[in-house]
Parts: C-alpha cells; structure tokens; sequence
C-alpha cells in the first residue's frame, strides 16, 4: 500500500459524511434515502477489527442521536452493534466481492433501522412490520447500491480487493 492511500481511505470517509448532510436531504424522503453516514462506518469496518469498528460505530451513533433526537438515544447501541457485526462478518464471509459487500451493505442498513425501531418503542404492530418490510428495505436497497457504486469508483483508494463477481 502507498504512503498516499490512507489518505484517499478518509477523504472517501470524509466525501460520504459530507454527502450525508448536503444532499441526503434533497433526495426525498428520509425513510428511502441512503444513509452516507451508515455507510461510510461499514467501509471503515470493512477494513478494521472488530472492536475499533465498534467503537467507531458508538461514534457514528452518539453522533446520530445528537442531531436527530426523535432516534431517543437508540442510533448508539444500533450502531455499535453494525460496526462489530459487520466488521465480524466481513471475515467469516471474505467479502471481496461485489455482490457480498452489497448484501452487507443491505443487512447492516437494516439491522441498524430494526435496533432503532425495537430500542425506541415508538412503533408496535402493523407500524413496525410496515417500517422494517418496506420502508427498512428500501433504505437499505439503496444504501447498498449507493455502497457499491462507492466501491466501484474507489475500490482501488479504498484497499479492497475485489475479485469478479
């Protein structure tokens, strides 16, 4: 790895944290927008240890919660359990490829979206099975394709190995 690769590694970091409080907002509806912030924590994890990953999604929650309240505190526990699932999961399933940094990317945006739903007891019944079926999924849908395009343009700066899928 070059000297100068780590600091292509957080400028997409950091591309990705800015996309998330410039534009997000634009693309419609919040429960459908992809979430940058989340996927800029599950790139880190792609490349981190299970425990820096956690704490770095502690981070990313604590952040969460503080700009947007209505979350009730669950954005921390509900990111710290992506950051260590996911960076856990990268190794059992050698996610070098495509497609699995993609399905990834999907059941982290709505692992993340079930923990908040369950931890905040503000939804119950047909509300929460509506939210994770349809609104969770599309979220996660397109957090995941926004990821691998991500991957696709930066695999290189990022130092990931992706093999064909």
């Amino acid at each position: 790895m070059r000297r100068t690769d780590k600091y292509r590694f957080w400028l997409v970091l950091a591309g990705l944290v800015a996309l998330q409080f410039s534009v997000r907002a634009q693309l419609g509806n919040d429960r459908v927008a992809p979430d940058f912030l989340l996927l800029a924590l599950m790139i880190y994890t792609i490349r981190s240890r299970p425990g820096t990953s956690a704490a770095a999604g502690f981070l990313v929650g604590v952040l969460q919660d503080a700009l947007t309240p209505a979350s009730f505190g669950a954005g921390s526990l509900a990111h710290t359990l992506v950051g260590y699932l996911s960076s856990w999961a990268k190794a059992v399933f050698f996610a070098e490829n495509m497609f699995v940094n993609g399905c990834l990317f999907f059941a982290g945006t709505w692992l993340r979206n079930l923990v908040e739903a369950l931890a905040s007891g503000k939804l119950k019944g047909l509300p929460l099975a509506w939210e994770l079926l349809v609104w969770s999924s599309l979220q996660s849908l397109t957090t995941a394709a926004v990821g691998v395009v991500v991957l696709w343009l930066f695999g290189r700066w990022i130092a990931i190995r992706l093999s064909d899928a």
